[in-house]
């Protein structure tokens, strides 16, 4: 099993960013339920100065069965110095689509973790880069920290939500690069991928305990994604309030 590391992160570390953190999504080929993206944040001067190590266990969260996820999952937000997991409803994917819904779960979960760091509404040079990218600011304003971004695929739907009308003003715009397999490469984006993953999947296991009128989906089991089972029941009864139901419901849909 690959294990990551943080070369990805020193780099960005190196490069003048003073937080460094690491996104990556799930529930995208869901059929029913929400998507989610994890993020994972670990300051620089920590990692520069050799206080930070990849935490044990660490994998491609797809390569880690249930219970492992589960084991390591504490261990993981400890290892942070601030994390969240941003969430976008199958409401809001019908309306947006799916690519836009990840930018703005991934800007809510930013805001999230950069709000635990103690990045608020103060930030002033934050709030000016992201509402006026040209602005200059003055030499009273307080220089906002700069956070250097690893986003797990090949395309960056997280720049092109800043700034639009359903997505959360974030303290700091962070600066994002995109890694394909980024969650076996890169620490923090593997660590986001597990928290995320953990999280989505308790999610729709007590969505499932607390509606038994849907146990035929079988969420506690495929987690809303496309098995046999769902996609029959779904054909017999018809989506849930929950399902995405622009999407081909019954038909062939690879999950993530």
């Amino acid at each position: 099993m690959p294990v990551p590391t943080l070369d990805m992160e020193r780099d960005l570390a190196a490069g003048g960013a003073d937080y460094i953190v690491g996104f990556d999504e799930v529930g995208r080929g869901a059929l029913a339920g929400p998507a989610m993206v994890g993020a994972a944040v670990i300051r620089s001067a920590d990692l520069l100065a050799g206080r930070v190590d990849v935490p044990a266990g660490v994998a491609d969260s797809k390569l880690l069965t249930e219970r492992k996820r589960e084991a390591i999952y504490d261990e993981l937000t400890d290892w942070c110095a601030a994390w969240a997991v941003g969430s976008a409803s199958n409401e809001e994917i019908d309306e947006w689509g799916i690519g836009y819904a990840l930018g703005v779960a991934a800007l809510r979960a930013l805001d999230e973790a950069e709000r635990a760091l103690g990045l608020g509404d103060d930030t002033q040079a934050g709030r000016e880069r992201q509402n006026d990218p040209g602005h200059q600011s003055g030499p009273e304003s307080q220089e906002a920290p700069s956070i250097g971004a690893i986003l797990d695929g090949p395309y960056d739907y997280i720049t092109k939500t800043v700034g639009t009308f359903d997505a959360p003003v974030v303290p700091v715009v962070p600066h994002v690069v995109t890694r394909v397999k980024g969650d076996r490469h890169c620490a923090t984006v593997a660590t986001a991928a597990v928290i995320a993953k953990v999280t989505r999947d308790r999610l729709m296991a007590g969505i499932a305990h607390d509606h038994p009128e849907w146990e035929a989906y079988g969420w506690a089991g495929n987690k809303g994604y496309g098995s046999a089972a769902h996609r029959a029941a779904i054909a017999e009864l018809g989506p849930t309030p929950l399902h995405r139901v622009s999407w081909h419901l019954t038909g062939n849909r690879a999950a993530d």
